[in-house]
């Protein structure tokens, strides 16, 4: 690997970390079309996420800092928000340990990647059609229930338990951890910029302790990238998701999630015939 690759990786990661695209399934179609495949390469495709988890940290700063001062006055807001976390996380953590080597082993190759998109792509389509229907009602017939509450405050614990159970679907490249969060949220009753803004603060957790983990048990392989790619892959990503978060959720607040849908499906499409090929 040199730097230009890790940037092009670091760029793939940026953009699509906190869409509902999947970013480990991108991340591992451009490693092959670009020719880097190997432990090593699967290795620096999830360490890197620590540069969108920055992104993170940085886009959400006040209401972290906010958050953080209310747990010290055990303000109800803050103490259900760090439930909600811990509960969303606990899941996947446990997944994730049990499953991880299988994961790599098996899943991490364009065929299922490419079933993965198609499937989460459909999925997605018909939840947004099904809340759209709910959507027109509400407008039109008096008690109807709304399509979805508004504010991280509606993030209760069951909720976040639902969310976190949807987000162990997320293990399986190409389905996407924001899809599964997002859509678990939507399925939950909440809206979908409601939904997004709590699965990226999920992310926090989450994909800090897989960076962690696995640049721990990778630390050896990840030697063969070089450390200068790793920072290179890991500012890039930083820098990019920054900007994709704030103009997703802006997008999120007037349009929903279909367009990413026809996406997936359409590329999950393209990988199949190339793979048959």
């Amino acid at each position: 690997m040199n730097p230009l690759i890790a940037a092009l990786l670091g760029i793939v990661e940026g953009v699509t970390e906190y869409l509902p695209v999947s970013s480990t399934g991108h991340l591992i179609l451009a490693s092959h079309a670009l020719g880097h495949t190997g432990d090593a390469v699967d290795s620096f495709d999830i360490v890197i996420q620590l540069g969108a988890i920055l992104a993170v940290v940085v886009h959400y700063r006040r209401l972290l800092l906010e958050r953080t001062a209310g747990l010290a006055r055990r303000e109800r807001a803050s103490v259900q928000l760090l439930l909600a976390l811990v509960l969303g996380f606990v899941p996947t953590a446990i997944a994730g340990l049990l499953l991880r080597k299988k994961i790599k082993a098996l899943l991490f190759g364009p065929g299922p990647v490419a079933v993965a998109l198609v499937a989460g792509g459909v999925v997605m389509i018909v939840v947004e059609l099904v809340r759209a229907s709910r959507a027109k009602r509400a407008a039109t017939a008096p008690g109807a229930v709304d399509p979805g509450l508004v504010g991280l405050e509606h993030v209760t614990p069951a909720r976040a338990l639902v969310i976190g159970l949807g987000q162990c679907v997320s293990m399986w490249p190409g389905s996407s951890r924001s899809m599964c969060t997002i859509v678990a949220g939507q399925l939950a009753g909440l809206s979908t910029a409601t939904a997004a803004e709590f699965s990226f603060l999920l992310g926090l957790p989450t994909l800090g302790a897989a960076t962690v983990y696995e640049a721990y048990k990778s630390r050896d392989v990840l030697g063969q990238i070089g450390a200068l790619n790793v920072v290179v892959g890991l500012v890039v990503s930083f820098a990019v998701a920054w900007a994709v978060i704030a103009a997703f959720l802006a997008y999120l607040k007037k349009r929903g999630l279909v367009p990413f849908g026809v996406y997936r499906i359409l590329l999950g499409a393209v990988v199949f015939l190339l793979l048959v090929r």
